[in-house]
Order: structure tokens, then C-alpha cells, then sequence
């Protein structure tokens, strides 16, 4: 088998679609299946592969992690020809995505796909909601010939089902639970960092309109005194509202940028509580990864966060954008030491049971029936 990847964005970027792919891309290498990645070049130098091949690019304005490529058609082209793929998998809907559907039709290559964001909803906090209509238009054209749309929860299977979409298959995201865990050293976080206060509340994600960070301070703001007082935040991430919101924040609020690997593992499992105000994720792999540090989650009942936390058992769900509900639910959890610590082994729990090993599996399954199926309609014709 020998798999073809066109997306806008992986490894080193710094966001969900880039570090699923990478994942699976491992996956790949482990069980020596080939794959070519086509993506555009990145803000980093760091990573080399003889699998990936680079186009120039620049970032969109959207989604800055995601990069508009100008791709060389004839070499890509040559290339893929040389390579010979039995199925060609686009990750996104943008240039190097277009180039996949194109080549696919026109190499007779089987098409599948994979719908990782939002777009949709990130248009109301861009102001640009009037091009709803367009976009869900594009993204049926740019869908339509994939024998498989693979999404990455059940809210967004309905939701893609709703507008009319067609072969979904649920592909969940795992989590690595021997990074992720909570026996790291606690207080040597909190003295690296200066935390000052008995509880520390993090939030981890790009410091962007679509994440709701808004209601995250007016919650932080929020916090009665007495409680307050004891609390420190850690701010993980970095993004366009970044400085407006060092301007704004309160004084026990600490910004530490982008955190990734043991640095960022090891503020998962320092923390008490993780708040998440984010409405658009279609999964929200920050979540899983705060579950499986034994940190409970405060999240927006909204996307694909509301099917990861069980409300009551390993976080409460509040409804988007209230203040009220997420500043009562931080005072419920961290005025019941023994409910945060039952939730915190609740969510470890669960967050064993997403194995990423088990979900590659299934996806393989799922490309070796479109190859297959590909293979028999060639021998009848």
C-alpha cells in the first residue's frame, strides 16, 4: 500500500491537523507503509523527511497555521507519477488540497479525505458570516469525489450530514498517555513558572477569536475575590490576540507562548483544573490530552469537546460564551478537593482507552476497502 498526503499544514506547525498527521505518519513508518506528504514549507527548518515534499508558501489569513502553497504542477506532477500511489488522502480543503483532487481525477487515483475545522464557525468570529452560503458550496464542490470524508467526532459527522454530506466515517483522535500523565513534578513547575497561589488554572490553544478567548478573561475577571486570590493562571499558546490579551489580563495571569513535548506535559499535570472555551473545535485534542494528565476540564458544550468530557464525571460542559456558568463551575470544582481528584482519575480513565494504535488501524481498514474497491472496478471495466 502506498499512501499520497496533500495538506496545508504539518509537522512542525503548531496545530491539530499538523500534529494528527504526524502521528499518523509514524504510524505509517512503523508498519512500512509508503506515503509521500505534499505540503507547503514551513516557518521551520527543523524537520527533514525524504517522504515530505515542500512548496513555497504563505500563511492565510484565517488560519495562520495553514499555508497557501504555489505548487510547480509539472513537478508535483512527475513526482507523484514516480511515487505511484494506490490512494491519495487531502487533509485540506486549500492549494496543496486542490492539487490532490485534481491529480486524483486525472490519474484515475482513488480519492479520500479528512474534515478537521470549522470553517464555517470561524467566519462569525472573523465577521464574515455573510459567506457561509459560499463556503459550504466549496466545500461540497472540494468533497464531492472522495470515496471517504473522514471527520473527527460524532457533532461533526451530524453537522457535516446536515449540510448534505455523503460516505463519513468517524476517525477519533488517541492520545499518547505515556507523555501525557500526572506523576510529573508539580511543584517544579509551578516554581519554573513563579505561580504564586494554592490552584493553578490553565488553558492551552491558539490566542484566537475562534477559541472564545474573550469569555476567558471575563471568567478569569470574574472569580470572587476570596477564591481568586488563590488562584494563578497559565496562558499556553500564542496567536493574533496575543498581546491585546497581556494588555488586558489580571495580575495572576502568567503567558508562557507556544509549549510543546515534556514542557507542555508537564503543565497538564501541574495544573487543577483546564478551561476551555473554544465552541469551534471539531475535536479539541487539548482536551484529551488535559484528561489523560489527570487535570479536569471545563469546557464549551459545543464541536467535538462536548463528546469528550462527561459532564459531572471528568469535567463540566457550560454553554458558549457564558461567564456565569464557567465561573460557577471552577468554583464547584476547586472548592471540592475530593470531586477534582475523582475527576481527574476519571478522565486518566478514559483517556487510556484512546489508543492511537486501535484508530490507525481502523483507518487503514478504511483505505485498504477504497483501494480494493478501486481494484475491482478497474478489473470489470
Amino acid at each position: 500500500m502506498k499512501i499520497a498526503i496533500f495538506t496545508d499544514t504539518f509537522y512542525p506547525d503548531i496545530n491539530g491537523v499538523a500534529r494528527t498527521l504526524k502521528r499518523l505518519t509514524s504510524y505509517l513508518e512503523d508498519q512500512e507503509i509508503a506515503f509521500k506528504i505534499f505540503a507547503p514549507d514551513s516557518y521551520s527548518n527543523e524537520y527533514h523527511s525524504t517522504n515530505i515534499h515542500h512548496f513555497k508558501s504563505c500563511s492565510f489569513f484565517l488560519y495562520p497555521e495553514c499555508r497557501l502553497a504555489f505548487p510547480n504542477l509539472l513537478h508535483l506532477k512527475s513526482e507523484l507519477i514516480a511515487f505511484s500511489p494506490d490512494l491519495i488522502h487531502v487533509a485540506t480543503p486549500f492549494n496543496i488540497g486542490l492539487c490532490g483532487v485534481f491529480f486524483a481525477k486525472k490519474l484515475n487515483i482513488p480519492l479520500v479525505g479528512s474534515y478537521h475545522t470549522n470553517f464555517d464557525h470561524y467566519l462569525h468570529y472573523y465577521h464574515l458570516h455573510f459567506l457561509s452560503k459560499i463556503h459550504w458550496k466549496y466545500m461540497h464542490w472540494f468533497y464531492q469525489t472522495c470515496r471517504k470524508l473522514f471527520v473527527p467526532s460524532t457533532d461533526t459527522f451530524l453537522q457535516l450530514k446536515h449540510h448534505g454530506f455523503s460516505n463519513l466515517e468517524i476517525w477519533p483522535r488517541g492520545v499518547d498517555c505515556q507523555l501525557y500523565h500526572p506523576y510529573y513534578d508539580k511543584n517544579a513547575v509551578r516554581n519554573f513558572y513563579s505561580t504564586e497561589g494554592k490552584y493553578l488554572l490553565i488553558y492551552v490553544g491558539r490566542l484566537a477569536p475562534e477559541k472564545d478567548i474573550k469569555t476567558l478573561l471575563e471568567v478569569a475577571k470574574s472569580i470572587p475575590a476570596e477564591l481568586n486570590e488563590k488562584i494563578h493562571w497559565l496562558i499556553v499558546g500564542d496567536g493574533p490576540l496575543s498581546e491585546q490579551l497581556q494588555a488586558n489580563a489580571p495580575v495572576n495571569m502568567t503567558f508562557t507562548g507556544f509549549l510543546n513535548g515534556n514542557g507542555l506535559a508537564e503543565v497538564y499535570s501541574a495544573s487543577d483544573l483546564f478551561v476551555f472555551p473554544s465552541p469551534t473545535e471539531t475535536f479539541g485534542n487539548v482536551v484529551l490530552e488535559s484528561l489523560a494528565s489527570g487535570t479536569p476540564v471545563i469546557g464549551a458544550k459545543a464541536g467535538g469537546v462536548k463528546n469528550i468530557i462527561k459532564a459531572g464525571v471528568t469535567g463540566y460542559l457550560c454553554k458558549p460564551g457564558n461567564v456565569q456558568e464557567f465561573r460557577d463551575a471552577i468554583i464547584q470544582i476547586l472548592s471540592n478537593d475530593g470531586l477534582r481528584e475523582q475527576m481527574g482519575i476519571a478522565g486518566r480513565d478514559y483517556a487510556l482507552t484512546q489508543r492511537w494504535d486501535r484508530i490507525f488501524e481502523d483507518l487503514i481498514w478504511h483505505y485498504a476497502n477504497v483501494i480494493e474497491e478501486q481494484n475491482r472496478l478497474e478489473f470489470i471495466s
